[in-house]
């Protein structure tokens, strides 16, 4: 099961968005994989629980946590294959990890506990709660925002992991975030590209003489 919950090695810039829900992070994600014309990772808990909702009317439970975060990580590397450079991360284990001990008296699974750890990512984009509430079938705990990102935060600082915090309006927070991201693109060299790897591969089949009807010899 470990091995479900590890990232795959990829060279790129991994970005996640980080914060309690109904606080901008899907828009967010959509319009940073737009600018840097890359792919960004869904929230595999979101297919998941809705579909628990649709089929049983239940909602969470602590047996769901696994799956969830064995499909997160399933979505993350295989998306990160086809990144340009930067792969947006709609959420990441360490934000199942929070929900897991915020909704269930501090319980977290040995194993997500350990992948929360040892994943790693460049930066993380803690959103903050300044925008309206969107009530689904999913989100609950309107009334607890504060405490909620008072958690995500924390977890962020105790993780030790880098962080800013985005506020305002969704020009606002795509402008700072952008800046950000760009001053890590700035320091790195030789990202993967699978723009790049698709173009490499178009020049060599262009430059074979290799006929598929051709008979083997």
């Amino acid at each position: 099961m470990e091995e479900k919950l590890k990232q795959q090695p990829v060279n790129v810039v991994k970005v996640v968005l980080f914060g309690p829900e109904s606080t901008g992070k899907t828009t967010l994600s959509r319009q940073l994989a737009r600018h840097y014309h890359t792919v960004w990772v869904p929230e595999y808990a979101r297919e998941y629980l809705q579909n628990k909702w649709n089929n049983e009317r239940k909602t969470c439970e602590t047996s769901d946590l696994i799956p969830i975060a064995i499909g997160q990580m399933k979505l993350e590397n295989e998306l990160a294959k086809k990144a340009d450079k930067v792969l947006i991360c709609d959420t990441d284990l360490l934000e199942t990890k929070v929900y897991s001990q915020e909704y269930y008296g501090g319980f977290v699974d040995p194993a997500l506990d350990k992948a929360a750890r040892e994943n790693q990512y460049d930066l993380y984009l803690l959103t903050y709660i300044d925008v309206p509430w969107e009530a689904d079938d999913l989100r609950d705990r309107p009334g607890q925002r504060k405490e909620m990102f008072e958690a995500f935060e924390n977890a962020l600082i105790s993780h030790g992991k880098k962080y800013i915090l985005l506020k305002g309006d969704k020009k606002t927070r795509l402008k700072t975030a952008v800046e950000a991201i760009d001053k890590i693109l700035a320091q790195k060299k030789n990202l993967y590209s699978f723009s790049k790897e698709l173009s490499d591969l178009d020049f060599l089949i262009g430059q074979s003489h290799y006929n598929p009807e051709d008979p083997v010899m």
